[in-house]
């Protein structure tokens, strides 16, 4: 499962991250690495951004983004 497919109100772990050096390096420097417990917010009406409480603060995410970063229920 990806991080945009993650239900509001879960929290899930990260298991990787997809893509190539410096946009995966990008999301790694947000905060989201390998075994990461991630919580579920919100997500826009539309979608898109996903907002996420990572490491004590709250990140939104890109849907795009979102799906290149696969996690695991917690």
């Amino acid at each position: 499962m990806t991080l945009g497919e993650a239900k509001v109100g879960s929290t899930v772990v990260v298991t990787s991250i997809d893509g190539d050096g410096a946009y995966k390096r990008r999301i790694m420097d947000m905060g989201i690495t390998r075994g990461t417990s991630l919580y579920i917010r919100k997500v826009a009406p539309l979608g898109d951004p996903v907002e996420i409480t990572v490491r004590g603060y709250e990140l939104s995410v890109r849907k795009n983004d979102a799906s290149c970063v696969e996690v695991r229920e917690a």
